[in-house]
């Protein structure tokens, strides 16, 4: 042994120096960081379309494939079902396979699995291939989020984060729109077609362009227990609220059993992954303030804001007697502001107060509420789409910031969970203010028309006024009381629609208080680690 090197006699033995982690790649630059954000943004807005596109189409596909529409809303509930239970699975997923490997993976199967459903001949085949489609897709928005924050500069992480929330804003409120129009103009399989050509290329660019940037693997044991009670929990829970309103809810033994399968599936897995070591969903991110505080706030948030973006539509068809296509049209100016607004509060986060900005946020959906509540049945479209035009703001103030707080605080190596945790609870949360807000509606309307009808008597001086009103314009017999029938359904649900409004008001008002409650770094982005 050389001198130099021997060791002084009576010294403890040396151990060999720990080689340092391999530093994380650089971020990117250029045209190839536009590139990326240019694919990723296109595999995240054509999974969020999926969700929604199909909805305008289902008369139509059932009635091509030979099914009622009862059985055709399962070409809607087979995809929510499979994609709220893939969601929660990323991080674990991300931590076995690399998550650029498993966002390139989901994206080609989800076109691959798209392509098949437009090729579907059959109903069975048809949901075969959906639920294929939302089990891939699961992965696909968390990641995209992920890796796009990975690929930016820590100075420009706000700018990516707005880039992205511009995708996950716009892309509900635009598949309606998309999904008439094809319906009309071509035939349905193409709002299948559709996704064939974005998604081989975002999956190419991610392939390409991220090459080399792979995260960690680590060999984890499939927690098979907690797997097993995930799926069975959130596939009856997602399917009790997709199929509740149809089947009268709980006075359905079918629904009722759903529910208790749910409830107990989903408390014996929290129990379950509490105590887990390597648990399939990371429970212990709810330890962290920040995220649990940020994920309660958006979910409620979205559960609010989802409610108007279903029920809106709805009574303009319903109430109004707008068609699918110009209803769209007086939905769609909500995502103008948000789209221009976005990337510039996430290029400006660093100089902002983050709960100032979504306190500020839900002050405006509170206004814009109050606004909507106004509304009567002679209301004209340009006053219908101003209200939506001014929402846009709280849009662009609500995601990006609310995002930005859930993370904020969470290490490198949970981002993937945290990700794919809050998104399923802001999925979730869409499809609980879809079924409550639906039902309240429905429901309101029906208490209003039997308060109303109580003043429509044959002895009332307005009502033998109106009944000669209508005589004169050639109305006669069961047409007069048809007539005053229709609108008094109306007038009942212009009335619950301006209660929804109402409650949804008092709901946003309690949000911009809480967000209060959390306590993000002053001047902080989006974290990737501390």
């Amino acid at each position: 042994m050389d001198a130099s090197t021997a060791a002084p006699a009576g010294a403890p033995p040396q151990t060999p120096a720990q080689p340092a982690p391999p530093a994380p790649p650089a971020p990117l630059s250029g045209g190839t960081l536009a590139l990326l954000t240019v694919g990723l943004a296109l595999g995240t807005f054509m999974e969020v379309l999926d969700t929604s596109i199909a909805n305008v189409a289902v008369p139509t596909i059932s009635g091509n494939l030979g099914v009622a529409n009862s059985e055709g809303t399962w070409v809607i509930s087979s995809y929510s079902v499979a994609s709220a239970i893939a969601v929660p699975l990323t991080g674990w997923l991300a931590r076995r396979v690399g998550e650029v490997r498993l966002f390139t993976l989901s994206v080609l199967l989800f076109t691959i699995a798209s392509a098949a459903c437009g090729f579907a001949t059959n109903f069975e085949t048809l949901i075969t291939f959906r639920l294929v489609q939302g089990l891939v897709s699961g992965p696909m928005v968390p990641l995209s989020q992920t890796i796009l924050m990975r690929s930016y500069p820590p100075e420009k992480r706000g700018l990516a984060l707005g880039l992205w929330a511009m995708t996950v804003i716009v892309a509900p409120i635009f598949g309606p729109v998309m999904g008439g129009y094809i319906t009309d103009n071509y035939t349905w399989p193409w709002i299948f077609y559709i996704n064939v050509p974005i998604g081989l290329f975002s999956g190419v660019c991610a392939f390409l362009l991220l090459r080399g940037r792979e995260t960690k693997i680590t060999s984890q044991r499939i927690d098979a227990v907690g797997l097993a009670l995930l799926v069975i929990g959130v596939s009856c829970l997602q399917m009790m609220l997709d199929l509740g309103k149809d089947r009268d809810w709980f006075s359905s033994k079918f629904i009722v059993a759903l529910a208790i399968i749910a409830v107990v599936s989903l408390a014996f897995m929290l129990a379950w992954e509490a105590t887990e070591k390597e648990p399939v969903v990371d429970l212990s991110l709810f330890r962290d303030r920040n995220f649990a505080l940020g994920a309660t706030i958006v979910s409620f948030g979205f559960m609010a804001f989802f409610g108007s973006v279903v029920i809106f539509p709805l009574w303009l068809q319903t109430v109004m007697g707008y068609t699918a296509g110009i209803a769209g049209l007086a939905t769609a100016p909500v995502g103008l502001l948000a789209l221009v607004l976005s990337p510039l509060i996430g290029r400006n986060m660093h100089k902002l107060d983050l709960r100032m900005v979504a306190s500020f946020a839900f002050i405006v959906f509170a206004l814009v509420s109050i606004w909507n509540s106004t509304f009567t049945l002679d209301v004209s479209f340009n006053d219908v789409i101003l209200p939506r035009l001014v929402q846009g703001i709280g849009v662009a103030c609500f995601f990006v910031p609310m995002t930005t707080i859930t993370l904020s605080s969470v290490s490198d190596e949970q981002l993937a969970s945290a990700s794919g945790l809050s998104n399923f609870l802001r999925t979730l949360s869409g499809a609980i203010g879809t079924a409550v807000s639906t039902t309240f509606w429905e429901d309101d309307a029906i208490y209003h028309h039997a308060v109303l009808s109580e003043s429509v008597n044959p002895y009332s001086a307005n009502t033998i006024a109106y009944q000669d009103a209508l005589k004169t314009l050639g109305y006669a017999g069961q047409g007069v009381t048809a007539k005053i029938n229709d609108v008094v359904t109306s007038q009942g649900y212009m009335m619950a629609t301006n209660d929804f409004f109402r409650i949804s008001c008092a709901v946003f008002v309690v949000l911009a208080l809480l967000v209060w409650a959390t306590k993000p770094r002053k001047g902080a982005g989006p974290s990737m680690g501390h």
